[in-house]
């Protein structure tokens, strides 16, 4: 038996092949048997919990490094005794993926799931009616998806694996809820195995002081990947960025197709802007108006537009957005900073409030110079061509406008991948459309010529 149990697999492979037969022969038929369940024998480094008092722990990885064989193996040892019916250290797990069917498919009946990790005297068995995992000794694991964080409210756990956490669309609310129910025992702990995404809720969780982090890349685990897998994936992704997160494991600063990139939005920071020939101050309403409503974007921006359409320039002034507000406090917002700014035009979107909004508006100040405009296409299509003005770097920002550019990293040419809705990103696309690609378009009409 190797000195260090957790260098057992590598002891194994430098060994000849007499000495690996000598090494089994001197086992016992039970210690035989029970060879193949030993995950702390055969793990890689990066597939054992860090010693030390963590809470959450995080398995970041490349396709195929064995991170679901990680958190497979961690949910045994919370729930597993040292006999079959004896208690572990976790009686009530919560098992969290992207869906139930991810849950099902990859945790509980994966190639590497619990069921295929778990020996026969302590194998659990799947309650399909119940969506959870019941073992001998008692334990239970819940299944839940990441598409409904409610359904985490209520329960109560002492142990939970998250699997694939950075590519949730509701990653923040559904991490916020587990968090709640983690609180049985005298340490839960959790773990959580993804590929890594430039996601802000994965972000903090690594930021976090009780969190630990182990990695790999995928070549380490290629004992059990397909040669021509690795070769393939290799020879076309590899030194390229989506390889560096798909194979390699990294955390890249940017998001993967990210329309907006931390060094764009650094280059477009002034510290203060030019005499401006317009001023618009756009508004995102929110749906309802509610302490948890959606934010109600509100932005400022101003142009210089002398000459053609490809030199104007357009600089963001203001982000005016307010949380949790009622029509009232929006409308009296996004007013105060039309007159603030000595604004030409409030541009506000109507989709959800229809003529209400104008309403609003016209109530608190009926001589507001005030376009509606209705979004006919989705937020990215919308948002690309405004994003082109910056990639020309036909757009600044005035410093200390954090939360519209935290928005803007998360949005993406699949969708926004922060939290809730992009409000004040929405709102900036409408700005910097009325003022920078509206306007041109008017400009270039042959009617605007012949004035």
């Amino acid at each position: 038996m190797p000195p260090d149990l957790k260098s057992g697999a590598a002891w194994l492979a430098s060994r000849t092949p007499e000495q690996i037969e000598g090494f089994l022969a001197g086992l016992s038929q039970q210690a035989m048997l029970a060879l193949p369940y030993l995950f702390d024998f055969w793990a890689m480094a990066h597939q054992l919990p860090p010693d030390g008092d963590w809470k959450t722990w995080v398995v970041l990885g490349g396709r195929g490094a064995g991170k679901t064989r990680a958190g497979a193996e961690w949910v045994r040892a919370q729930v597993e005794g040292a006999r079959p019916l004896d208690k572990g250290r976790a009686q009530r797990v919560a098992l969290v993926g992207e869906t139930i069917e991810q849950v099902r498919e990859v945790m509980v009946f994966g190639d590497s799931g619990i069921l295929a990790c778990s020996p026969p005297d302590r194998m659990p068995w799947w309650e399909a009616t119940r969506r959870r995992l019941v073992w001998p000794n008692g334990a239970i694991a819940q299944a839940y998806s990441a598409h409904d964080p409610d359904r985490l409210r209520g329960p109560q756990f002492d142990a939970a694996w998250v699997d694939e956490l950075a590519k949730w669309k509701k990653g923040r609310d559904t991490w916020d809820m587990l968090q709640f129910g983690l609180r049985l025992g005298a340490r839960p702990q959790q773990v959580v195995t993804t590929t890594p995404q430039n996601v802000a809720v994965l972000k903090e969780i690594l930021g976090n002081a009780s969190t630990v982090c182990t990695s790999a890349a995928t070549e380490v685990n290629r004992a059990f990947l397909a040669r021509s897998f690795l070769e393939e994936v290799t020879t076309k992704y590899g030194g390229t960025r989506l390889g560096r997160q798909e194979l390699e494991g990294e955390l890249l600063n940017d998001a993967e197709g990210a329309l907006w990139s931390a060094d764009r939005l650094e280059a477009a920071a002034v510290d203060a802007a030019p005499e401006l020939d317009r001023i618009v101050v756009a508004v995102d309403p929110p749906v309802t108006g509610h302490a948890g409503s959606d934010e109600c974007g509100i932005l400022v921006v101003g142009a210089v537009m002398d000459g053609p359409p490809n030199t104007w320039r357009a600089y963001v002034l203001e982000d005016a957005s307010v949380a949790g507000a009622s029509p009232q406090v929006w409308a009296e917002a996004a007013i105060a900073a039309y007159h603030r700014h000595g604004a030409d035009r409030l541009v506000a979107e109507v989709n959800q409030g229809g003529d209400l909004v104008e309403a609003v508006i016209r109530t608190n100040d009926p001589l507001v110079s005030y376009r509606a405009v209705r979004a006919s296409r989705g937020k990215v299509a919308r948002a690309e061509p405004v994003a082109a003005l910056y990639e020309q770097g036909r757009v600044k920002h005035l410093r200390g406008l954090g939360p519209l550019e935290d928005q803007m990293a998360e949005m993406t040419g699949a969708g926004f991948v922060g939290r809730g809705s992009p409000d004040r990103v929405d709102a900036l696309v409408w700005a910097l459309t009325d003022l920078m690609i509206d306007a041109a378009a008017v400009f270039r009409a042959p009617r605007m010529r012949r004035l």
